[in-house]
């Protein structure tokens, strides 16, 4: 089966550290471009960070730019992304995806089932 799992999520303080994993079953993430996403309760999905699969570019939103590193092991087919000095405005489930074309794609063709981060005193 095709399958993309996210795994690392808990309960951090603010400044914290947490990294989540996304790993793929059934397919390799070699030629993919990785996404990762994050919806808090009553928000839009929002892009947080990608990796291409084209150079291995990275991208992250403003927000979590200088505190978030995305990466990729694919011997592992894994996609990690490290989230250090972690606010409660990251507090939210973070999903990773991968899309077939590359970072900026439109429709994704794989999503996790979402992983819970909570920063919070």
């Amino acid at each position: 089966q095709v399958q993309l799992v996210e795994s690392g999520g808990g309960l951090v303080q603010p400044g914290g550290s947490l990294r989540l994993s996304c790993a793929a079953s059934g397919f390799t993430l070699d030629y993919y471009a990785i996404g990762w996403f994050r919806q808090a309760p009553g928000k839009e999905r929002e892009g947080v960070s990608c990796i291409s699969s084209s150079d291995g570019s990275t991208y992250y939103a403003d927000s979590v730019k200088g505190r978030f590193t995305i990466s990729r092991d694919n011997a592992k087919n894994t996609v990690y992304l490290q989230m250090n000095s972690l606010k409660p405005e990251d507090t939210a489930v973070y999903y990773c995806a991968a899309a077939k074309s590359n970072c900026g794609a439109r429709e994704y063709d794989y999503w996790g089932q979402g992983t819970q981060v909570t920063v919070s005193s």
